[in-house]
């Protein structure tokens, strides 16, 4: 078959591909930042929002322990504070917790102290719950800034996972030095196949589990047969319902069944990326951000 990754890196034993299933663990956060005035009226969304640390994640735990494999869950600092117990599991079983704000706010939309400020706050609680701080970021809502690279790199963080500019991780180069980026992609994405939420202005036609695994089955084909990075964007509240869970079930056993698949936390991954380019076995493309530092000049505007 025609190759269509130029560059893959080489994986552990020999392995075709890495996946991990990461997830955005939010809560109720997402209620709190969008309605800070009347979130406690707001009942039945809260409710929805809490079966992810009350249901959703000590399921999904369940099935990584059946499975043997450890994978990594991005938490805002406030809701790893709420829910101790849910982080508590996933710390006890190996699992990678990573930062993914206070209370998941859109960091391209404060300023740089506000998100200096925010990204503390998340190193903070994270390091109280699991003993060291964390070494992986997510941006919340995929909202990297112009600051987020070298606030990144100055807190010492080893990769981030926010933005979607390859199918294998690729180097982030900003003013205060270079950073691992380990891409994402919305087809790996739960919201857009499952979640119907007017609060959150999102009303697209809810799928079936099985529907929503045709993409996410046929990603990680593509991933297997040419050398890619395999790693959802899933969120407890969505995917860890009761059909979704067993459709996860499944598509682990079909990606393990099809062998020669390295299933890692993005830590793992980020690390062992990492070790070959320092070791001189694989050099990754590279890009420098921000990518536009200025406006670009518009010769027409809309005049009617």
């Amino acid at each position: 078959m025609l190759p269509l990754i130029s560059n893959p890196p080489p994986w552990p034993g020999g392995a075709r591909c890495a996946v991990c299933f990461s997830f955005d663990f939010d809560a109720e956060s997402l209620l709190h930042l969008y309605y800070p005035n009347d979130a406690t009226r707001r009942i039945n969304l809260s409710s929805s929002l809490r079966y992810g640390p009350h249901v959703a994640v000590p399921r999904i735990a369940s099935i990584w322990r059946h499975f043997g494999i450890k994978q990594t869950m991005y938490v805002p600092g406030w809701v790893v504070e709420t829910y101790p117990d849910a982080i508590k599991m996933l710390v006890d079983d190996g699992h990678e917790i990573g930062h993914h704000g206070w209370l998941h706010e859109r960091t391209n939309q404060i300023s740089v102290d506000d998100e200096r400020r925010v990204l503390e706050a998340g190193i903070a609680a994270i390091e109280k719950a699991t003993g060291r701080p964390p070494i992986g970021y997510r941006s919340p809502s995929g909202a990297f800034s112009e600051h987020t690279l070298d606030l990144l790199i100055e807190y010492g963080f080893r990769y981030d996972t926010s933005l979607a500019g390859d199918d294998v991780p690729y180097v982030l180069e900003g003013s205060k030095g270079k950073l691992l980026e380990l891409p994402a992609d919305h087809p790996l994405d739960d919201w857009p196949q499952y979640v119907n939420l007017k609060e959150f202005n999102m009303g697209m036609t809810i799928q079936s589990p099985e529907r929503a695994m045709d993409v996410f089955r046929a990603e990680f084909d593509a991933a297997w047969q040419h050398g890619g990075l395999w790693s959802s964007i899933w969120h407890p509240f969505v995917s860890g319902r009761l059909a979704r869970a067993q459709a996860m079930v499944e598509l682990i056993e079909y990606m393990q069944a099809k062998g020669s698949v390295w299933f890692a936390t993005m830590e793992e991954i980020a690390a062992h990326v990492d070790g070959t380019i320092k070791r001189g076995e694989w050099s990754p493309r590279s890009e420098r951000l921000p990518f536009w530092p200025d406006p670009v000049l518009q010769i027409a505007m809309p005049s009617r």
